[in-house]
């Protein structure tokens, strides 16, 4: 999806300690990125939801504000400042700032749409450790994803996926990888319904390996506004990992 946003739950997972899958989301509103920034001088900017039920436990976002900036041909720059939540199995609920995320996308390659190879790209990020893991909050820790995306597209359709390293130090934690492939078609000139699967590696000694989909829309209200949703589950540890996920957001273009 040329130009979308990309976001990052890399925080996600340690909020409640309980959220394996919930790692590693990117590409609103889908977990997986593409290589394709924002063009130079244009913005992206989103305010959106994201949660993950896990071992009777939720946690996410409400809200959450993104910003992506063309900075340059080829190169966007990227900052997330969220609101995070995470209730737990007793019912108490911890509401306070998450850990702010930075990033910088890089596209490599960019063929004509008559090439047969795809777009290749970067998108090097880190998690800032701003929340309070005493309450349940972040990480504690601060955390770098080192990912490469691809992508292809023809007529309506695109696909696009890759995957890379979470570097995630703390007392239990490990590094861990995460790998996804998502294909969207647009259907109508407003409308767009995509599908999304993905696969992560344990990311501590104590949470699973989790794999799992997501299906999407967006619906563009104007030249400028669109509306970002998904929502998917896990197919491997589903108990302990991604019970049921969700994304919502509204975007503006410009």
């Amino acid at each position: 999806m040329g130009g979308r946003s990309s976001m990052r739950w890399g925080w996600l997972g340690a909020a409640c300690g309980c959220v394996a899958a919930g790692a590693a989301m990117a590409g609103p509103p889908f977990r997986t990125d593409d290589p394709v920034p924002v063009d130079p001088g244009h913005f992206e900017i989103n305010l959106f939801s994201i949660a993950t039920a896990a071992s009777g436990a939720w946690s996410g976002t409400l809200p959450s504000f993104e910003v992506n900036y063309g900075a340059l041909p080829g190169v966007q720059l990227h900052i997330i400042v969220p609101e995070q939540f995470a209730t737990g199995p007793n019912g108490k609920t911890a509401l306070g700032a998450g850990d702010v995320e930075l990033g910088a996308k890089i596209r490599l390659f960019a063929p004509a749409d008559s090439d047969w190879y795809p777009q290749i790209g970067l998108y090097p990020t880190l998690e800032v450790p701003t929340a309070d893991p005493a309450r349940g909050l972040g990480t504690g820790h601060p955390q770098a994803y080192l990912p490469v995306w691809l992508q292809k597209d023809w007529g309506n359709w695109s696909l696009y996926g890759g995957g890379g390293i979470w570097i995630n130090p703390g007392a239990g934690n490990r590094n861990y990888s995460y790998a996804g492939v998502a294909l969207w078609r647009k259907l109508t000139e407003r409308l767009t319904l995509g599908v999304e699967v993905f696969n992560q590696t344990r990311q501590s000694t104590t949470l699973p390996q989790g794999a799992g989909f997501n299906v999407g829309s967006i619906y563009d209200f104007s030249e400028h506004w669109h509306l970002l949703m998904s929502a998917g589950t896990g197919v491997t540890s589903r108990e302990r990992s991604d019970q049921v996920s969700y994304y919502v957001g509204v975007q503006l273009t410009f």
